[in-house]
């Protein structure tokens, strides 16, 4: 308890909050939706696999970083005040109380409703004889066949058992052996391409039984002639930690030296354990030993493991019917007061107005609509843009496609390193580049995560630049799930900057100061902290001043102290900041005037905007980069100033939405904990996920943040 006191007392004095305890209270507000009574099951599944893939990826990513430092032996400080082991001991402390309360939702909420909403998960021994008929011809014809035993005794090496897939520990006996050990263990890995639940049709409902559970029914198949003493389910986390071009933690000295010790790995060390309760102690034993791992390493399910597989019970095709229905597109702001007929077609409308899109509730054709029309434009010469993610067969592809067909000069800049989109990227890519499209490959070292389009059109009285600006991808599926925005515009000013900023990513051009894009990691947090400081004089000369930043995540410490600077000459700020949040508001002396807020709920919040009262004349930016170390430092991103009227407004709007949520928002508090926000009494609910859908331009012109 007093070591538990000293690390608490630590953390508590940092006037930073740790990035990855940061992390973990953000897949609380994840949690917290599948805890919702008023959400339907399915609703509620949904968001309980969401936390379990956001831990898949957490533990081989950020854990992994941890760990690089543990195995090599190096020092780490985190902003908590921590150092590596430390912080190994609470992270995963905290870790085990968050899957407990995952469990408990399962067991004490969850369950009890699956039947009434027309399903339940069985095990084997409690389906009917015809079912159990049923199984067993399954798992004789299509299971059977894949599963490969692999014994580990003193003939045998300890096999490579392989991350996130589910294995049976198998604990044999040979009592007519005559010498040596009787006692074995054999490990099943489960193919992943088999399905994780066999589905059964029932009369009134479905039965998913997981796949696990129909192995270990049929072991003695896979172990003729032998004692079966134990079968226990596990599942394994090793660390994926291996774009370290991306990690804030590693220190520059520290990277080539842990580049070389892990290409000698054949696979990443194992940072977590997930078993079922009660397992076999010889297997337990054994693996704590082989992975190196301590009981703090490993977690006890009271139920199936993997809750990622829950999707496949969401996404059932049986259960469509039961999903609220998708609201219906808003018209984009700068097109309300368009009479249908008044343009014919995109690149009219653009002359004559900007367009700021709100994903999703102005639907992506707006978007896809000028590249697919600059496709088949003969008067369109070239297009350019910048591929992170794309949609399984994605539009974009297509009309670029097309596009080359029609003799267009296609430039594409395909990031190579997105994470767990590498193989979709290639791919993608290299279609175009047969067709004959000029693809680049990323740049170097640094990811390229910025969003822009460029469509060049030689009009009669000019040779005319269209320009898309994002803070998303280009993927029309995920449009639909994530918060974004987008800017279409023919303003020279982006044009020339875009123009400038491909050449110097397709050459070798050291581009000038641009017009109006702060770009990274060239200039955008000089540019930032600069608007930053501008308030702070603001403040001081009595006049008025603000700042109103909503991304992703919030983590570099040069900006934060700007903005901690700021605040204590009192400039107020609002930080919307959906997942990590270092910054400690409200803390006397240093953050008195810094408010932050998460908001969580139907949507993943996506949208970057930072605003800057500038004495009443506010200055806008939205564009791809979150506040991190990263963004600044190791990514090509583009933030972009909204300097048309309309757009700026909208912004200030989505801004101020934000900021008026009293349904899906929480509030953080001095100590890094979030509170959900409640409504007073009689006070009108303010839902940004309906409210949205309603925005008109009467409703824009009116926003004000100060």
């Amino acid at each position: 308890m007093v070591a538990h006191d000293k690390i608490q007392a630590l953390i508590n004095s940092s006037n930073y909050i740790s990035r990855d305890l940061s992390w973990l209270q953000f897949n609380y507000r994840v949690l917290a939706q599948a805890q919702m009574p008023s959400r339907t099951v399915f609703e509620r599944l949904k968001f309980l696999a969401i936390t379990a893939s956001n831990f898949d990826e957490f533990f081989m990513i950020r854990v992994g970083s941890l760990y690089n430092y543990i195995d090599f032996g190096k020092r780490r400080l985190d902003y908590s005040g921590l150092r590596e082991d430390q912080f190994k001991e609470k992270l995963y402390a905290d870790i085990q109380e968050f899957t407990q309360a995952q469990f408990e939702l399962v067991q004490k909420e969850l369950e009890p409703q699956f039947e009434d909403n027309g399903f339940k998960i069985a095990k084997v021994k409690d389906l009917k004889s015809s079912e159990k008929q049923q199984v067993g011809e399954y798992f004789k014809k299509m299971v059977f066949p894949m599963l490969t035993p692999m014994v580990y005794d003193t003939y045998h090496a300890f096999p490579v058992l392989n991350n996130l897939l589910t294995i049976l520990g198998v604990v044999t006996v040979n009592k007519k052996e005559e010498t040596g050990n009787r006692r074995k263990i054999s490990f099943v890995q489960i193919p992943k391409n088999l399905p994780k639940f066999y589905q059964i049709e029932r009369e009134d409902y479905w039965v998913f039984v997981p796949i696990e559970d129909i192995i270990e029914e049929h072991v003695s198949q896979l172990f003729r002639n032998v004692e079966i003493e134990s079968v226990d389910i596990f599942r394994i986390t090793r660390n994926g930690d291996f774009t370290l071009d991306e990690s804030d933690d590693v220190d520059t000295d520290f990277l080539n030296e842990l580049k070389a010790k892990l290409r000698t790995r054949k696979t990443g060390r194992v940072v977590r354990m997930e078993m079922s309760a009660n397992p076999n102690p010889l297997l337990r034993e054994t693996l704590m030993e082989k992975f190196d791992i301590a009981e703090d390493n490993i977690f006890l399910s009271p139920v199936f493991l993997d809750f990622t597989r829950l999707w496949q019970i969401v996404s059932h095709k049986a259960f469509a019917y039961l999903q609220p229905p998708s609201p219906n597109y808003a018209i984009p702001v700068a097109l309300q007061s368009i009479k249908k007929g008044d343009s014919d077609n995109i690149f009219n409308r653009l002359k004559k107005q900007d367009i700021l899109l709100h994903h999703p509730y102005n639907s992506p054709d707006h978007m896809l609509e000028l590249l697919e029309a600059a496709a088949d434009d003969p008067k369109v010469m070239a297009i350019k843009m910048t591929i992170y993610r794309l949609a399984k067969d994605s539009r974009v592809t297509k009309a670029l496609l097309r596009a080359v067909e029609n003799g267009k000069q296609v430039s594409a800049l395909f990031e190579v390193k997105a994470r767990f989109d590498e193989e979709n990227n290639l791919n993608e890519a290299k279609k175009l580049q047969e067709a004959g499209c000029f693809v680049i490959y990323g740049v170097s070292a640094v990811k390229t995560h910025t969003k822009l389009m460029l469509v060049v059109r030689n009009e009669s009285e000019k040779v005319r630049r269209y320009v898309h600006l994002g803070s998303g991808n280009y993927n029309e599926s995920t449009a639909k799930l994530y918060t974004d925005i987008g800017l279409v515009t023919t303003n020279d000013a982006y044009g020339e900057d875009v123009s400038e900023f491909f050449n110097a990513i397709t050459g070798h051009s050291q581009p000038k100061r641009y017009n109006k894009l702060l770009t990274a990691p060239r200039q955008m947090r000089k540019g930032f902290i600069d608007l930053i400081e501008k308030e702070a004089k603001n403040a001081k000369d009595g006049l008025p001043a603000g700042i109103v930043i909503k991304v992703n995540s919030l983590q570099d410490d040069k900006m934060m102290d700007a903005l901690y600077l700021a605040s204590q000459v009192g400039v107020k700020i609002h930080l919307i900041i959906r997942g990590i949040c270092c910054i400690r508001p409200g803390r006397e002396g240093l953050s008195e005037n810094i408010t932050v807020r998460s908001i969580v709920g139907d949507y993943l919040e996506h949208t970057r905007l930072f605003y800057f009262h500038n004495n009443g004349d506010p200055v806008v930016y939205g564009g791809s980069a979150d506040a991190m170390t990263r963004s600044f430092d190791r990514r090509i991103e583009s933030q972009f100033e909204i300097v048309d009227h309309l757009c700026r407004q909208e912004a200030i709007n989505i801004l101020e939405y934000n900021l008026k949520d009293n349904v899906n928002s929480f509030i953080m508090n001095e100590d890094g904990t979030y509170s959900k926000i409640t409504r007073k009494d009689g006070e009108k609910a303010f839902d940004i996920f309906k409210e949205f859908y309603l925005v008109t331009q009467k409703s824009v012109n009116k926003a004000k943040l100060f």
